[in-house]
C-alpha cells in the first residue's frame, strides 16, 4: 500500500542532490523568505477595492508612526489592516502548518501521499464544528465553533490512539485503517447533520467542509501563531529522526533513534496541529500533500531543510489562492479550498504521471 520514501525521492534537480551545508540552508532560506514577503505584499494589494502598492505603503508608514489604527481611519486603510493583513496572515499561518505537518506525516507513514487529513483528525474537527453550527452555539459566541471544532480533533486523536495502540506500539499500518474508519464514520455524522438543519445552516457547514478563511482579531491570531511556531518547532526538532525513519524503522532503530517514542511525538504533534489549523479555516486540501512532494523535488528530502521550506511554500501558495479566491468572481468569493484543489489535483496528478516509472 504504502509508497517508500526512499525509492520515490529522486533528486530531479542539482539542488536536490547537493549536500546540505550551513550556506545551502541559509541561501534557500533566504530565497524562500523573501518570495514569501513579496508574494504576501502582492497579495495585500488586491481584494474587492484594489490598494495600490504606494497606498498600501503610505498606509503601513502612517499605522507604525501612529502606533496603531487611529479611530477616524480611512476606508482603505481599515480594509487593508482590519480585514485583508489578518486574513493574509492566517493564510501564511494555516498554509505552512499544512505544508510542515504534510511533511512530518509522509516521513512518519514513509508515504509521500500522505496529507495531514488521513489520521481522521481533520474529520474529527469538522464533525464537532457541525455539531456546534446544529446547536447553535455559534449564536452565543462565535469562537464556540473553532473551540468545537479543536475539541472534535482532539476526540478523534484520542479514538485513534486507542484503535491502533498495541503492545506499546504504533503500527502504521493500524494508523492508516483508523483513520479512514474515522474518516468514514464522521463523514457519515456531517451529512446527518446537515440534513436536519435549516439551509442557512447547512450552507455554513458545507463552507466550512470547503474551507474559507476569515479575518481574525490580532489577538487571536497572535494565540494561533504562539500555538503553531510550539508545534513547529516540535517537528522540526526530530528532522533528523525523520531523516532516519524514511529508511525504514529497523534501520532507524539500529541507528539509535528512539522509534516508538518518536512516533509517538509526531503523531500527536502533526494531529494537534491538524486540529488547530482545521479549527482556523475549515478543509483545506492538497496544500499538505502536494507542497512537500514539489519541494522535495527542488530542495531534496533531508527534513531540517524540507520542513522550513515547505513551510513557507505552503504559506505563501496558501495566500495566493485566497487572493485568486476573493478576486475572481468579486465581489462574491469562493472557498479557498475549492482554489487549491482546482490547482493542487492536475498537478498532483501530473506528479504521479511524470514519476510513474518509481516504486508503487
Amino acid at each position: 500500500m504504502a509508497v517508500t520514501m526512499a525509492g520515490s525521492v529522486r533528486a530531479s534537480s542539482p539542488l536536490a542532490s547537493a549536500r546540505l551545508t550551513g550556506g545551502r540552508w541559509l541561501a534557500t532560506m533566504a530565497v524562500l523568505s523573501a518570495a514569501s514577503l513579496v508574494t504576501l505584499l502582492a497579495c495585500l494589494q488586491f481584494g474587492v477595492e484594489r490598494i495600490g502598492f504606494a497606498d498600501m505603503a503610505t498606509i503601513l508608514a502612517q499605522t507604525v508612526r501612529a502606533g496603531g489604527t487611529p479611530g477616524d481611519a480611512a476606508p482603505a486603510q481599515i480594509i487593508l489592516l482590519q480585514i485583508r493583513l489578518p486574513r493574509i496572515l492566517l493564510g501564511f499561518l494555516v498554509g505552512g502548518c499544512l505544508a510542515a505537518v504534510g511533511v512530518g506525516l509522509q516521513a512518519f507513514l514513509r508515504n509521500p501521499l500522505a496529507d495531514p487529513y488521513v489520521l481522521g483528525v481533520s474529520s474529527g474537527a469538522a464533525l464537532g464544528a457541525a455539531a456546534a453550527i446544529l446547536l447553535k452555539l455559534d449564536a452565543l459566541a462565535p469562537a464556540l465553533v473553532p473551540v468545537s471544532a479543536f475539541t472534535g480533533s482532539l476526540l478523534s486523536l484520542l479514538v485513534l490512539y486507542r484503535i491502533a495502540a498495541s503492545y506499546g506500539r504504533l503500527p502504521v499500518h493500524t494508523l492508516l485503517l483508523g483513520g479512514v474508519i474515522i474518516n468514514a464514520l464522521c463523514s457519515a455524522l456531517i451529512m446527518f447533520i446537515t440534513s436536519l438543519v435549516d439551509p442557512a445552516q447547512a450552507f455554513r457547514i458545507i463552507a466550512w467542509l470547503m474551507g474559507t478563511l476569515s479575518s481574525p482579531d490580532y489577538a487571536t491570531l497572535g494565540w494561533l501563531a504562539a500555538y503553531l511556531a510550539v508545534g513547529g518547532v516540535l517537528l522540526f526538532r526530530q528532522a533528523r529522526a525523520l531523516n532516519l525513519l524514511t529508511l525504514g524503522e529497523d534501520s532507524a532503530r539500529s541507528l539509535g533513534v528512539e522509534v516508538e517514542r518518536v512516533k509517538r511525538m509526531l503523531f500527536f504533534v502533526t494531529a494537534l496541529l491538524s486540529g488547530a489549523v482545521v479549527a482556523a479555516s475549515g478543509l483545506i486540501g492538497f496544500i499538505g500533500m502536494a507542497v512537500p512532494h514539489a519541494v522535495r523535488m527542488v530542495v531534496g528530502a533531508d527534513h531540517r531543510l524540507l520542513m522550513p521550506a515547505s513551510a513557507l511554500a505552503g504559506g505563501a501558495l496558501l495566500v495566493a489562492a485566497d487572493t485568486v479566491a476573493r478576486v475572481i468572481l468579486a465581489p462574491a468569493e469562493l472557498p479557498v479550498g475549492v482554489v487549491t484543489a482546482l490547482v493542487g489535483a492536475p498537478f498532483f496528478l501530473y506528479l504521479l504521471i511524470a514519476r510513474k516509472g518509481g516504486t508503487a
